[in-house]
């Protein structure tokens, strides 16, 4: 009997994400996985963010119940009881024997059929060991996260890298980070932002069920649909953007022209475009295929796409607003991109440091007098956000740091912020949004103000 083609996907994917360093978000919205019906790629996408979300746990699992150590079983192998285990625990919708089953065939279509007998044994100890639990062990492995005290329990608890989370109980405290830990281990919601009332309209229209954002007014949160497929989304007047996202482009408030460096994907510049209709937009990105993404997908009349190096701009002229939206490690988005937790490590932090504030300084070069510059992450970690505006404002005395409040104050005046205070939303004169607390991914902002 053939793998059905939602586990066929998943493993493929997973297989993918582990060889070549993908991102699964990408890849499941691939010309190649786009063909699968719409029921098969939903299990294809809670199979392999739920994979990716509980990996260090689930391979935990495994080594209580395997003869072989981990280090010993091919990949292949090892993904395979990943889809395995976490279909038992997880999908209780999904019979066992369908799980133990195609977990089994997908092993076979690996070519590793000398480990099918394996897999097979494995799967079956663990689904006996689920028979006699609760009946819904999801439940019991959330509820060990809300009993876990101690960063390394939580980190085991809710599979993620304990280097990682012992940082962040130092810095947020155990309470706030096990709120971040919770709400990585969930999907993130769908956020879009609706440009005017046609739009709204056409989505509702089209069957689209949307609830308020808890943060931004004119953000959506998708209940229910796919909203790719609605013609309001195809033809722009609705973008899926993160409210955290939508709020650090507003940051950047009205300017006549503005510069929008490392600009890919566009939400952030198609933002800014709209809301300054009469402004020349500039977006600079680095990757030319990435540019040329740009331009097919931000199609504003007042929008510029260059490709080039944000640490050295292909021009030079005064920008009365300058978005800098650094890459970073991503901390801050591990909902949405959970890859992230195994490939990052402690070490990385210091070489994105070092590429932030070069983009940072060449990204002040390009401000006019009096102009400002918003520097943005979607990091928790200090390194990439204070540490390194700190570290150039030590340098260049020029800049000064403007307060994150009075941005606020203004779109909460212009009724673009939805909360009631913005006082949670500010450290010190930073802006800091928290998964788990704010109803958003993890964003740092700063304002700095050329004098």
């Amino acid at each position: 009997m053939a793998v059905s083609p939602a586990r066929a996907a998943a493993f493929e994917i997973l297989q993918r994400v582990e060889r070549e360093q993908s991102y699964a978000g990408d890849l499941l919205h691939s010309a190649r996985f786009n063909k699968l019906s719409s029921a098969d790629h939903a299990l294809a996408t809670e199979l392999v963010m739920g994979v990716l979300r509980w990996r260090s746990w689930l391979d935990h699992r495994v080594a209580e119940v395997s003869s072989q150590g981990l280090e010993r079983l091919d990949e292949e192998v090892l993904g395979a009881l990943r889809l395995g285990i976490y279909q038992l625990k997880f999908l209780s919708r999904v019979p066992a024997r369908a799980a133990i089953f195609e977990s089994v065939e997908l092993v076979k279509a690996a070519r590793k059929r000398s480990a099918a007998s394996f897999v097979n044994a494995v799967l079956r100890k663990m689904a006996g060991a689920s028979a006699t639990a609760s009946a819904e062990p999801a439940a019991d492995i959330f509820a060990e996260i809300e009993k876990s005290f101690g960063a390394g329990a939580l980190a085991r608890n809710s599979a993620h890298p304990d280097w990682l989370v012992t940082r962040w109980v130092e810095r947020y405290g155990i309470e706030t980070t096990r709120q971040i830990c919770l709400a990585d281990q969930h999907p993130a919601a769908t956020c879009i932002r609706v440009y005017d009332r046609q739009g709204l309209d056409e989505v509702t229209r089209e069957g689209i069920k949307l609830g308020p954002s808890r943060l931004l007014s004119a953000a959506k949160i998708v209940v229910a649909g796919d909203v790719t497929r609605t013609q309001a989304y195809q033809q722009g007047r609705v973008a899926i953007q993160d409210a955290g996202s939508q709020l650090v482009a507003l940051l950047a408030g009205q300017g006549k022209t503005i510069l929008d460096c490392c600009a890919a994907p566009g939400g952030k510049t198609a933002l800014l475009a709209r809301r300054n209709p009469n402004a020349l937009v500039v977006a600079s990105e680095l990757h030319p295929h990435r540019a040329r993404l740009l331009r097919d997908l931000v199609l504003l009349p007042n929008v510029r796409i260059v490709a080039g190096d944000a640490r050295q701009f292909p021009f030079s002229r005064g920008f009365d607003r300058i978005l800098a939206d650094v890459p970073c490690s991503g901390t801050g988005t591990l909902a949405r991109n959970p890859e992230i937790k195994w490939r990052l490590g402690i070490e990385d932090l210091d070489d994105l440091q070092a590429r932030q504030i070069g983009i940072l300084k060449s990204a002040l070069g390009q401000l006019a007098a009096g102009g400002r510059l918003v520097y943005s992450t979607c990091s928790m970690e200090r390194e990439e956000n204070e540490a390194a505006v700190e570290a150039v404002l030590d340098e260049l005395p020029e800049f000064s740091i403007v307060d994150c409040r009075r941005e606020l104050e203004q779109l909460q005046q212009e009724g673009e912020l939805s909360v009631d205070g913005i006082e949670a939303l500010l450290d010190g004169p930073y802006l800091r949004t928290i998964p788990g607390i704010h109803a958003c991914d993890g964003f740092f902002a700063a304002i700095i103000q050329r004098k």
